[in-house]
């Protein structure tokens, strides 16, 4: 059972507060790049920042809150996906935002519908599977940070030295402290570089404070702010395909955190949480925000702190949700210059890369069929991220499914897992077995 452990409400908010800064970069990072890759103005992105805040806040109190229809019932933080980036940037660049937010919708519902099953398909994905996926999403995700590092696509500046001199100066910066800072200042330090670059690049004359003087000190949410969505079959499908993605990811995450808090989970437990994520997705679509899972570092902070109770997670939860509900803090992110958001995000997109390797720990090299599957399937994930053309003369709709890599390889990793192995014959990962995915966004 769940230990609720005596804690001051003074010490309650504020590990709430270390939860948030834990997982704040990663939540920003999402709508920045997503954002700024489909050409939205400075005050949408404000926009956009603000109500990814605010429903990670909503997100995390829904899974905190465990009842019989929803949640999980553990100290879970969620925020936005990376998962998600690339197939939102294809489906906005090809059909418009609005089918965006219309698949997203859509992909939440499903999840929701389909909760109970995905708790009895969890032996479809072992290790060689979900290793392999994990490694094709950092692989997919390089070629945006080496962008950025160098200004960003279409940056008249695109390039230069001081681009190269402050992308590197960050990325230096992370790994000094990861070598020689300890605990809560190393868990934070893709964070302070970001604050570091966004400084020093101030001085450089790259910082504009604009959108934070334009932006209003309180604003309420609105639902659909870009129009009505609209549902297309292909961009619906891709985001199904996400969905169950991010299922994989967090179904981790949940037994990891059982096992910290002692709390044994059914199936009936993972039918509430893969529900709850559904619906987070569902109203990140409704909000025009982005799909939500679980984010495993937060559960170190469980795991360090030693508290185990839901009474923290709640006060990141509220004080996310105050935080989106201030358009001029959401602001503050939107002013990070594209190198510095480059050079952080190599190293996060590189560790997710290494998380995968970690998975692949797992799995049986000895046996050929194993190897084929890791083969086949990161090559065609990273061969399509490099040339994302390859699929350029096939009809619109499967066009828009096959032209991200990470969709192609993970449909390649679960389709020739079953050819090759079928269900059972390779060991699949019990639930308590299941490895975690070390999330790096933060």
């Amino acid at each position: 059972m769940l230990v609720e452990t005596d804690v001051s409400k003074m010490r309650i908010v504020s590990l709430g507060l270390q939860h948030v800064l834990a997982m704040y970069a990663g939540a920003i990072l999402v709508p920045l790049i997503v954002g700024r890759a489909l050409h939205l103005t400075g005050e949408q992105l404000s926009y956009l920042v603000a109500i990814d805040l605010l429903t990670c806040g909503i997100a995390t109190l829904m899974q905190a809150w465990k009842n019989k229809v929803f949640g999980i019932g553990l100290p879970v933080v969620l925020g936005s996906s990376f998962v998600a980036i690339t197939p939102m940037i294809g489906i906005g660049t090809q059909y418009g935002i609005t089918a965006v937010y219309g698949a997203i919708i859509a992909a939440g519902l499903f999840i929701v519908l389909f909760a109970g099953m995905f708790g009895r398909l969890v032996k479809l994905f072992p290790p060689v599977v979900t290793g392999s996926v994990v490694t094709i999403i950092g692989l997919s995700l390089v070629p945006t940070g080496i962008r950025n590092m160098a200004g960003g696509s279409g940056a008249a500046d695109f390039g230069s030295l001081a681009n190269l001199l402050l992308s590197f100066g960050v990325l230096a910066f992370v790994l000094v402290l990861q070598r020689y800072a300890r605990g809560f200042l190393r868990s934070l330090s893709v964070l302070i570089g970001i604050l570091a670059g966004t400084v020093a690049a101030a001085f450089m004359g790259k910082v504009s404070l604009a959108p934070v003087a334009e932006a209003s000190w309180f604003h309420l949410p609105q639902m659909l702010v870009y129009g009505a969505p609209t549902f297309e079959i292909a961009p619906i499908l891709t985001m199904i395909i996400v969905g169950i993605v991010i299922i994989i990811e967090s179904t981790g995450v949940f037994f990891a955190l059982s096992r910290i808090c002692e709390q044994p989970l059914d199936r009936s437990d993972l039918t509430r949480g893969y529900r709850a994520e559904g619906l987070a997705i569902a109203l990140g679509g409704l909000f025009n925000a982005f799909p939500y899972n679980t984010f495993a570092q937060n559960v170190g902070l469980v795991q360090l702190s030693k508290v185990k109770t839901r009474s923290v997670v709640v006060a990141a939860g509220l004080i996310l949700v105050v935080l989106g509900l201030v358009p001029k803090i959401a602001a503050l992110a939107t002013i990070i210059p594209a190198p510095v958001l480059g050079g952080a995000t190599v190293v996060l997109f590189g560790m997710v890369i290494s998380s995968g390797v970690k998975m692949l720990r797992e799995v049986d090299f000895g046996r050929q069929n194993n190897l084929l599957v890791i083969a086949c399937s990161i090559s065609l994930g990273l061969g399509v991220t490099v040339v994302p053309n390859l699929f350029e003369q096939l009809p619109p709709a499967l066009r828009i499914i096959v032209s991200d890599g990470v969709i192609t390889g993970s449909l390649a990793a679960i389709v020739l897992n079953l050819f090759f192995n079928g269900v059972g014959e390779e060991r699949a990962a019990a639930p308590e077995e299941l490895p975690l995915r070390a999330r790096v966004e933060g």
